[in-house]
């Protein structure tokens, strides 16, 4: 990009700091170098072409960290692996949310955790991960990381005992503790972790074993409107694209975005494992987060009455809802601090076992019988035998993950069509 660019990357009139959800309409791009166009263009090219040999010296320097770029120098374009138009439009936007230095876009939000944890992770480390998380992390975490001679050691999201202090105590016998991992909320349970305890933990570890481990936060349940835990202490936050922010279940990327020098590893580990998101990806993700704030919005605010239908509801045994925590709650105090709103995807127990539950998911006929999540339509799954298949029985039923557990992502329907729909699918409970 040439200098003009830096001209659409305002982000503020005068004293007045622009929202997110007005940025995201044009921000870090400048109609004038795309014919006029009002929207960015899909740039579908695998390579650019240089004005110069010595430009093209420069861009590859800067882009392999040769040397520092010079003040107002802009990185140039040179091959959609490493960059591209709108690859670099879509991450200027991410970081916004969370008024973070830079983002990072990735094929998928596994793609983001992984190339993430390779970066930050050697033979003989440790991870420190809460429990539980998604069944894919869970995968990665519990069976590939040791092949590459990286230990794990867990601790328990929520619940009234602290977990992560005698976890870290546990870990330092096994090696460096290098990561921090957590998911919070928890999916599917909906469990918090304190994210003020994490930031206390690691900065500990730095003075005792001379490297403070890299905190890093899977936000996707609630970010980035309703959790920006970059305020809360963590390094890097960590997001399934596909979910909330893509919001239309056409498209499958991830992200990180955190401070520029803590990304720089992991931008090095993308551009050699080929991990990027692609230019239509990005494309769409661009168009999707015009609307962002409007459909978590409308989705959060339908989650509070299904939630509210559920809870009274006699086949039911128990609302995993964030916005139904009691202040005699452990965890309430964290979510007062650390969230904005309780989101929209949250579990429930039926009463009965894993046939009572199936019958419910298979007579659902306006709600879709599907995994993912963040989408404008609703979804319900069972995590026990689905999302979290991978996850040993005996480690889903130790964190409350059962047979009778559904999982629901209320999207942007009318509720009362919802509650109908749940009405009949819960008589056959």
């Amino acid at each position: 990009m040439t200098d003009r660019r830096r001209d659409y990357r305002k982000k503020t009139i005068g004293n007045h700091k622009l929202s997110p959800e007005t940025q995201m309409m044009g921000y870090g791009y400048d109609p004038m170098l795309s014919e006029g166009a009002l929207k960015a263009p899909l740039f579908m090219t695998s390579t650019f072409v240089f004005q110069s040999a010595q430009a093209g010296k420069d861009f590859f320097e800067i882009a392999y960290g040769k040397r520092a770029r010079a003040q107002g120098e802009e990185p140039g374009l040179i091959y959609s692996r490493i960059n591209n138009p709108d690859l670099e439009m879509l991450e200027d936007r991410l970081a916004l949310w969370e008024d973070a230095e830079k983002g990072l876009s990735f094929s998928s939000g596994m793609a983001a955790i992984a190339t993430s944890l390779l970066a930050y992770l050697r033979p003989g480390d440790v991870i420190v991960h809460s429990a539980p998380i998604y069944g894919g992390t869970e995968y990665l975490i519990r069976n590939i990381l040791p092949s590459f001679g990286i230990k794990s050691v867990e601790f328990e999201a929520g619940g009234d005992t602290p977990t992560l202090a005698p976890a870290i105590e546990e870990a330092k016998k096994l090696g460096r503790i290098a990561v921090i991992y957590g998911e919070t909320p928890a999916n599917p349970t909906n469990d918090l972790i304190d994210l003020h305890t994490a930031r206390d933990e690691a900065d500990k570890l730095a003075k005792t074993q001379g490297h403070r481990p890299v905190i890093m936060i899977d936000n996707t349940f609630l970010g980035p409107l309703w959790q920006k835990p970059l305020a809360h202490g963590a390094d890097i936050v960590i997001y399934s694209l596909t979910k909330y922010v893509g919001g239309h279940s056409d498209v499958v990327a991830g992200a990180v975005v955190g401070a520029a020098d803590v990304l720089t590893p992991i931008q090095g580990f993308r551009t050699i494992l080929g991990t990027m998101c692609d230019p239509y990806s990005c494309w769409l993700l661009m168009r999707s987060l015009e609307t962002l704030k409007l459909r978590m919005t409308a989705s959060t605010e339908n989650a509070r009455v299904i939630a509210e239908y559920l809870r009274d509801h006699p086949k039911v045994a128990k609302v995993h809802y964030l916005g139904f925590l009691e202040e005699s709650d452990p965890t309430y105090k964290i979510y007062k601090e650390q969230c904005l709103a309780a989101g929209s995807t949250f579990a429930f127990d039926i009463k009965g076992d894993e046939a009572a539950a199936f019958r419910v998911l298979d007579n659902l006929t306006i709600i879709k019988l599907a995994v993912s999540l963040g989408g404008t339509e609703t979804l319900m799954e069972a995590p026990y035998s689905m999302t979290h298949s991978d996850v040993p029985d005996d480690v889903k039923e130790r964190l409350g993950i059962m047979p009778s557990m559904l999982r629901i992502s209320v999207g942007v329907e009318n509720p009362d069509d919802l509650i109908a729909d749940l009405a009949q699918a819960l008589s056959h409970a």
